[in-house]
């Protein structure tokens, strides 16, 4: 006689509390949702959380400046200043923008509700594919180039660098499940201590070559490089310059995340915001071009392929030569190698490149609750974990970056001829949303004080779509065969996928919405035939029994499944003796299945009898530990999973409670705090349904 086994939900407490200490350890204890307040952000710390990503750009940005212009040799190095200058005015262009986005859409949707508000449903998705493929990216270029910039110091990082990879951004998941306020804390110091090492070497740099007159010389200043091609003219040379810029456009990575994390910052949210976007704006630019400018003046060089192109001595420096980014070489150019603050900022950089990636880490998951809000994405992400963070999108974001690392061998100049395609995109469809959004405005309003502000602030954001377009076409013509056609890909996947959760949201709600007339004869069924599951005569099943009697049924019976001819008739004798008053059915099972003959039986009933409910009631009994759950099969929680998608079942389970249950159960309220597992998932705590204990 076949017996119809315990499902694994039913273990709960057991599994439950196995795998709640290593999580606590990990992530801490559950917070409470009405402590969501307490996780709100002063500017302090929300500088280093939200602007992370361009602050720490500026230690890749000059270098990936030098790189493409070396192409043309030496000599192409007198543009780069023109250059900083171009990526300078487009920042603060980009920054001026975003901070009337900030004032005018404080929600958290940024880009995404900007473009879905005034542009439509598809330039709204356009953005939010972009966005989330630029989020990835963050997190896989700043790891990778992180990694690459620590590695100049520990050999060991060099030759496991894809390992390194995606064990630093498994730590940055770890510290970010824990919640925002909590990492953003542990971001705040080394994020100051790179923005401050870089100004102190910008002025002591300055002061050496302009006060003291030293001449300073980066490890390569004697170096030279072949180019790859001589004597560039004319649009050969327009091109080049305009594949330099987008590379120098890196530095603006990053800057719509503050206009998407408006909700995290502290009352007066937008104002706060915008605050410290225009600080974010100004400290990255003072950088990028301090670095830049000295780069020049330490004859700073930099190779796409250093092992060939890079001449020391009239010959090529090989494959073992390791070219350390610009911000290390002009570091010791300026302080000293090996001195103490070379060291100090070499350490710092190389930090805050990994935790530059705490940008999309806020970002990312922020606008998947967005869309998920809107069914655009899974419904998980919307939910909020035991440390009030939206720990679903976190570990999403997690998973593809590693992906991406491991993919692309953690290698920075081959992802970041991927990266700011996406970014561009939210920009310049952000920015001609926002234009729409003043000429709505502008239409109505009457006040002139009001219409002056509106005005302005459309000019703003007017030559914001503008440029950003332009510069958008630049990364296109420049990048699209060096890589970016990935990331159009990326964003293609994006928008088909969302496009198809969408559709698939709105067909359910079709299927499932209420009927206009509350009653309605059509779902009533006819009759209810009740099936009690017995694989042999205990307590579970007596409860199951006497429960199935208490429910108002047409027609009750007992079903039990043979596959062994002992058992089956120690069951019937068994049976007979008690006098149970329910006619038991048994199938033979030649096979020895259990499922297939339960689901014939009930199939067959439906089909003689459409209109008929057939209600299954399996008694099952509640272990309370882990492992007493492996030592019972899985067949009842197959069956369950086959009733389920058979049309007119309805199925109970009628549990029967262990004494190792009722153990687990008190011991987990002993348990100082405790809290249910998932509570925090519910909402606030003043919008629940109160319910009975």
């Amino acid at each position: 006689m076949a017996r119809l086994p315990l499902p694994a939900p039913l273990t709960i407490l057991s599994v439950s509390k196995l795998t709640d200490v290593p999580k606590r350890i990990l992530i801490g204890r559950a917070l409470r949702s009405d402590r969501l307040g307490e996780t709100l952000l002063p500017k302090r710390i929300a500088l280093p959380v939200f602007a992370s990503d361009p602050l720490s750009s500026v230690a890749y940005a000059p270098g990936e400046v030098l790189l493409v212009l070396s192409i043309a040799g030496v000599s192409a190095y007198r543009f780069s200043p023109w250059i900083a200058v171009a990526v300078v005015v487009l920042m603060f262009t980009v920054v001026a923008s975003y901070r009337q986005n900030v004032r005018e859409y404080p929600s958290g949707g940024g880009d995404y509700e900007v473009a879905n508000t005034n542009l439509g449903p598809k330039a709204g998705l356009t953005v939010a594919s972009a966005l989330l493929v630029d989020y990835v990216l963050t997190v896989a270029v700043s790891i990778s180039s992180g990694v690459e910039n620590l590695g100049s110091a520990i050999p060991f990082v060099v030759e496991h660098k894809t390992f390194c990879a995606v064990g630093a951004i498994v730590l940055l998941t770890l510290m970010n499940l824990r919640g925002v306020k909590e990492s953003g804390k542990l971001f705040a110091i080394p994020t100051y201590l790179f923005v401050a090492g870089v100004f102190i070497m910008i002025i002591w740099g300055a002061f050496r070559g302009l006060v003291l007159g030293d001449t300073m010389h980066a490890p390569t200043s004697d170096y030279e490089i072949r180019p790859e091609h001589q004597g560039l003219a004319g649009f050969a040379l327009v091109f080049l310059l305009l594949r330099a810029f987008s590379s120098g456009c890196a530095a603006l990575t990053g800057v719509e995340a503050i206009s998407n994390g408006v909700p995290a910052f502290r009352k007066p949210k937008s104002k706060n915001a915008a605050t410290t976007l225009a600080a974010m704006g100004l400290l990255a630019v003072t950088m990028f071009c301090g670095i830049i400018a000295l780069a020049m003046a330490t004859d700073v060089k930099m190779a796409q392929n250093p092992a060939t192109d890079l001449i020391h001595n009239g010959s090529p420096v090989g494959g073992a030569f390791v070219q350390d980014p610009v911000i290390s070489q002009v570091a010791a150019a300026v302080f000293g190698d090996g001195s103490f603050f070379f060291v100090l900022l070499a350490a710092a950089t190389a930090l805050v490149l990994f935790l530059a990636a705490n940008t999309a880490y806020n970002g990312f998951p922020l606008l998947g609750s967005i869309l998920a809000q809107d069914r655009y994405l899974p419904r998980q992400l919307h939910t909020r974990g035991d440390r009030l963070a939206f720990s679903n999108g976190i570990v999403l974001l997690a998973g593809a970056a590693i992906l991406l690392v491991w993919v692309y061998g953690a290698d920075s100049t081959r992802l970041i001829q991927l990266y700011i395609v996406g970014v561009f995109v939210s920009f310049t469809l952000s920015q001609t949303g926002m234009v729409r959004h003043w000429n709505r405005h502008l239409r109505t309003e009457r006040d002139p004080a009001r219409r002056r502000h509106m005005m302005r602030s459309r000019a703003i954001n007017t030559f914001g779509a503008f440029f950003t377009g332009l510069v958008l076409v630049v990364v296109l013509a420049t990048k699209f065969s060096h890589g970016a056609w990935v990331a159009l890909l990326g964003m293609v996947i994006f928008f088909g996928t969302m496009t198809a959760i969408r559709k698939h949201y709105d067909r359910v709600a079709e299927e499932i919405a209420a009927p206009d007339t509350p009653a309605d004869d059509s779902i009533r069924p006819s009759r209810v035939h009740s099936i009690v599951l017995v694989s042999k005569l205990h307590r579970p099943t007596l409860r199951a029994l006497a429960y199935a009697k208490l429910v108002r049924s047409d027609q009750l019976e007992a079903l039990s499944i043979s596959v062994d001819a002992a058992d089956t008739k120690a069951l019937r004798e068994d049976w007979e003796r008690r006098g149970i008053d329910i006619p038991l059915k048994i199938l033979d099972s030649p096979y020895r299945e259990v499922t297939r003959p339960v689901i014939d039986y009930v199939k067959a009933l439906r089909k003689d009898r459409p209109r008929d409910v057939v209600s299954v009631y399996i008694p099952e009994y509640v272990v309370g530990h882990w492992y007493e759950h492996l030592l019972h099969n899985q067949s009842a929680l197959r069956l369950k999973g086959r009733l389920l998608f058979t049309p007119g079942v309805m199925v109970t389970s009628v549990p029967y409670q262990l004494e190792s249950s009722e153990a687990a159960k008190l011991r987990a309220r002993r348990r100082a705090n405790w809290t249910a597992p998932g509570s925090v998932r519910r909402g606030p705590v003043e919008r629940r349904h109160k319910e009975p204990r």
